[in-house]
């Protein structure tokens, strides 16, 4: 009789798909999954520490919740709300304005800030009109702006324009001039055209310096749109923040400052990861 062969049960650590092992499940993998995503897991951490405080705050009574409501009576607002759907038309029309402003300011500020940068003549022609522009604070123009363009739709695009352009265009020009000279005398070394030089040199080293303007902006357009709306609207965020105010419905009115919170870290998040994404692009073409 032939001997049988004895098979070994094989062990959760060498099982596989195809050539790849399967990582163990376990504490081991949730660590790894952690790692890989430090910046979120943390931030997510911080954000529920802090409602945790404040809701144990708002119960043991250390300030009253009728003036800063509590995560929990927040919760509730937003569920009401967005459930019934009627805080979507805020969000909407708050939407349309950042999207118009902030769009029509990168369209602008990037070329205008190249053009500033490279040109020293279009720096002469415009440095002074924007300088005053620029000194000029937003908040006190701002009744003059809806005074000329009215309640509707353009006066918040250009409140919003108005605050986020020259976050843009100053981080721009300040890109274009920490150009390193060497980079450019290479370049004109091997002969190489303007388009050549703007394409290979000037635009990889500038473009961290866009990506922050990028950021900064970001806050400053939606600044734009809750001053707007809170001087004349009849709808948008800051329309919803300042009614429910005026009602003394604190729950509400936190629950707006929050979506604004998150909306700019997301916009603020975004923007880093395409920066994280073009470095090696930059780093290839120098």
């Amino acid at each position: 009789m032939l001997p049988q062969r004895r098979w070994a049960r094989p062990s959760v650590a060498t099982l596989s798909v195809g050539s790849t092992p399967l990582a163990p499940a376990g504490p081991r993998g949730l660590t790894r999954l952690v790692r890989a995503n430090e910046r979120l897991f943390y931030g997510i951490l911080g954000f529920v520490v802090i409602g945790i405080l404040w809701e144990l705050a708002g119960d043991l009574g250390l300030y009253r919740k009728s003036l800063l409501s509590t995560p929990s009576l927040v919760w509730s607002a937003a569920v009401q709300d967005f459930g019934s759907g009627t805080i979507w038309p805020d969000l909407s029309a708050s939407g349309v304005e950042f999207g118009l402003g902030f769009v029509a300011a990168l369209g602008i500020g990037i070329p205008l800030g190249l053009a500033i940068g490279m040109f020293r003549r279009v720096e002469y022609l415009v440095s002074f009109l924007l300088f005053g522009i620029y000194s000029t604070p937003k908040a006190a123009i701002a009744p003059l702006i809806i005074l000329v363009a009215g309640i509707g739709l353009e006066s918040k695009v250009i409140l919003v324009f108005l605050l986020a352009f020259f976050s843009v265009i100053v981080s721009t020009v300040a890109g274009v001039r920490s150009v390193a000279e060497r980079h450019l005398d290479i370049a004109d070394s091997f002969g190489a055209s303007r388009w050549l030089r703007f394409r290979s040199v000037i635009l990889p080293s500038t473009f961290p310096f866009i990506l922050t303007g990028i950021r900064i902006a970001t806050g400053r357009a939606l600044v734009g749109v809750i001053v707007a709306e809170e001087l004349a609207a009849n709808e948008g965020i800051g329309h919803y923040i300042e009614l429910y105010g005026a009602f003394l419905n604190t729950a509400r009115v936190m629950l707006g400052v929050v979506l604004l919170g998150v909306f700019g870290v997301l916009m603020g998040e975004g923007v880093r990861r395409i920066e994280k994404r073009y470095e090696v692009w930059r780093q290839e073409i120098h």
